[in-house]
């Protein structure tokens, strides 16, 4: 399970995941990244909205994450939309690969950030996606609560 709270730097956020999915678990997982990778995290411009996490020969990797580049580093530098190696425990592995295959669900990176060690973690969500009407009624019950709270507040 991902460490609720902590002094940690978030660095990159996904807000559309928890609209366009139904998260079911969340793991947190370490990356494999280059030292450019780093440095560039760090200027927190990193974008993981369109990013998902896949299995490929029993590990899994993250695609289609955005580090740009560290201007400073000039040849030396990354690929910005490379793959890069998700490090997790085996069973937490194991079970993300069982929820992709038997069950259709989804591996998506809710945030990136830098722990309490200056450590780069990934929050990752097991996700069911949400249809449109779904995503509607959510809303509609988010907002109601919302109003009820309100009242609530109003009456004392």
């Amino acid at each position: 399970m991902a460490n609720k709270g902590g002094n940690r730097k978030v660095v990159a956020d996904n807000r559309k995941a928890r609209r366009n999915y139904e998260i079911d678990e969340t793991f947190e997982a370490g990356l494999v990244l280059s030292g450019t990778e780093v440095k560039s995290l760090r200027t927190g411009k990193a974008n993981i909205s369109d990013a998902y996490a896949s299995e490929e020969g029993g590990e899994l990797f993250l695609y289609n994450a955005y580090i740009p580049e560290y201007l400073q580093a000039n040849r030396f530098n990354h690929s910005p939309r490379r793959p890069r190696k998700l490090l997790l425990h085996r069973r937490e592995i194991h079970k993300l690969i069982v929820g992709i295959q038997r069950e259709g669900m989804t591996v998506v990176p809710l945030k990136l950030y830098f722990n309490e060690r200056g450590i780069a973690k990934l929050e990752l969500a097991l996700a069911k996606g949400r249809k449109l009407h779904d995503k509607r009624q959510v809303e509609r019950k988010r907002d109601w609560d919302r109003q009820k709270a309100r009242l609530m507040r109003e009456k004392g």
